[in-house]
């Protein structure tokens, strides 16, 4: 332990953000940083609890609670403490291979299951994992390692989000040559399109894929397995195929009027702007603006609040956020939401921040529904029509939404964006190899082994799973290389 009264001496601390009003005229990350004597601090207040519920790992309620890659966070936190960092980063890649990503973009259901977080607020772990690998580059101790010999196996790895480079990572380590496969024209899957610059910086993703290059790692880029490769080549020229293509099928929100011009899909529309920011810094004009546009976002997730940042850098007239679920309570729920569960409770991320800096309010609507978009007599979106609803259980045990009579509005928007989730991945390469699928025409293999009813071919992420964190995505390549590795050589060098 760091120091026996830590965490009853310092008070958590967390980095500053830039200020709302001027970060939305840019694109750049929003983040500031502690300096090493703060960071020293907050390590200082972590218990080395006899039982770490922080890298537990496990699904709880319906959401996740401690790390799901296991960190190793007492351990890393005594040593930065002790200010040695080289060894904290070595702590850190032991189970982490990203965790510039996950230090960036992950909600921290470490910090959720803390046990000081059961008498005061939790350790600030993120914000020391972030530092800890960014000290890492800035003193360059992270450097290409590439295996020492080749077992002559080789791998193909279709997808190149966090699961598929996790798994190519981990099954080059162990002496395999690995071929990624990507269909966008960047390596990275939703770390490269999909998450906006200001989240997560597309110079750190491609610095990790320039580090894994170095180490032998080939990519394939503007290549569909399915439409370009057919699926069965790779079964037949590979010894082993890992599918982490994601589950990037959006799920259909077909009211009347969704074929409106203005209605269309978040991910098309991050999506858009990202590519057009980093080939030509918006200026060539190839993605959907919402400059002087009403804007309204269905969906109150991460993917919503990342069009209201966007929608408001475009320079939009509004936004509105809306969600189909009720405002959360100010402090947690000891009943329903205990510890170590992810607390529940209302919080302002970086996008419904920089909302209520630029219009004065946060940009969200609660319980509330879209029943029909209306247009103009050019087929344009004009507005929304809407109803509030109360979530309800059946007596089937399955929720339900009722609608409020009385509570009808209509609100004008010219562009609406629809976030409401994914509906598994998509089929091309699940019907041409005939994979079992579950329920949820995710394919199906089980956790821990990964396999599944096609020989050589395994399948990890959100194409495995459904829609999930990117922390849950470099855990299950992780697992799945090592898995992999076992099928190639009776057993496995994989952690």
């Amino acid at each position: 332990m760091s120091t026996p009264t830590g965490f009853m001496e310092y008070k958590r601390q967390l980095p500053g953000d830039r200020d709302p009003e001027q970060r939305v005229k840019d694109w750049e990350e929003f983040h500031e940083h502690l300096t090493e004597d703060e960071l020293r601090t907050q390590g200082a207040r972590c218990m080395d609890c006899g039982t770490p519920y922080c890298h537990t790992g496990m699904d709880m309620s319906g959401g996740t609670s401690g790390c799901p890659v296991h960190n190793l966070i007492p351990e890393w936190n005594n040593l930065v403490y002790r200010g040695l960092w080289k060894e904290a980063l070595e702590r850190l890649h032991k189970t982490n291979n990203f965790p510039e990503f996950t230090g960036s973009i992950c909600p921290a259901p470490c910090e959720g299951s803390c046990t000081v977080g059961l008498i005061g607020q939790p350790v600030t772990i993120k914000t020391i994992e972030l530092a800890i690998v960014d000290k890492g580059f800035e003193e360059g101790w992270v450097v290409p390692s590439p295996p020492e010999k080749r077992t002559g196996k080789r791998i193909a790895i279709v997808g190149s989000g966090p699961a598929g480079l996790a798994a190519a990572a981990q099954l080059n380590k162990a002496g395999h040559t690995v071929t990624v496969f990507e269909r966008s024209d960047r390596i990275g899957g939703l770390l490269m399109y999909g998450i906006p610059t200001m989240k997560l910086d597309k110079r750190v993703v491609q610095r990790r894929v320039d580090l894994l290059a170095a180490e032998g790692i080939e990519f394939v880029v503007n290549t569909e397995i399915g439409k370009d490769i057919p699926a069965q080549q790779l079964v037949d020229e590979y010894d082993a195929v890992v599918l982490c293509g994601g589950a990037t099928k959006a799920r259909r929100f077909n009211v009347e009027g969704h074929d409106l011009k203005g209605v269309m899909y978040a991910m098309d529309y991050l999506n858009g702007t990202i590519k057009s920011y980093l080939n030509s810094n918006l200026e060539d004009g190839n993605y959907v603006s919402a400059a002087g546009k009403d804007v309204i976002v269905l969906g109150g997730g991460d993917t919503g609040s990342d069009c209201v940042a966007t929608s408001l850098r475009h320079g939009c007239n509004s936004i509105t956020q809306f969600g189909t679920h009720d405002k959360a309570p100010l402090t947690r729920d000891p009943i329903a939401n205990p510890w170590p569960q992810f607390p529940n409770v209302y919080t302002l991320d970086y996008a419904q921040q920089e909302a209520k800096a630029v219009f004065g309010e946060d940009p969200r609507e609660f319980s509330i529904m879209t029943t029909k978009f209306v247009g103009d007599e050019e087929g344009n979106l004009k507005e929304l029509h809407t109803v509030q609803i109360r979530r309800m259980v059946d007596e089937t045990g399955r929720k339900i939404y009722q609608p409020v009579p009385g509570t009808e509005a209509v609100y004008p928007a010219q562009l609406a964006l629809i976030a409401i989730g994914f509906d598994g991945p998509e089929q091309d390469i699940i019907e041409q190899l005939k994979l079992d699928t579950d329920r949820r025409t995710n394919v199906k293999a089980r956790y821990g082994k990964f396999n599944t009813n096609v020989d050589k071919v395994f399948a990890a992420g959100d194409m495995r799973r459904g829609q999930s964190l990117v922390v849950w995505a470099i855990n299950e390549g992780r697992e799945a290389a090592r898995e992999v590795d076992k099928y190639l050589m009776g057993s496995t060098v994989l952690a």
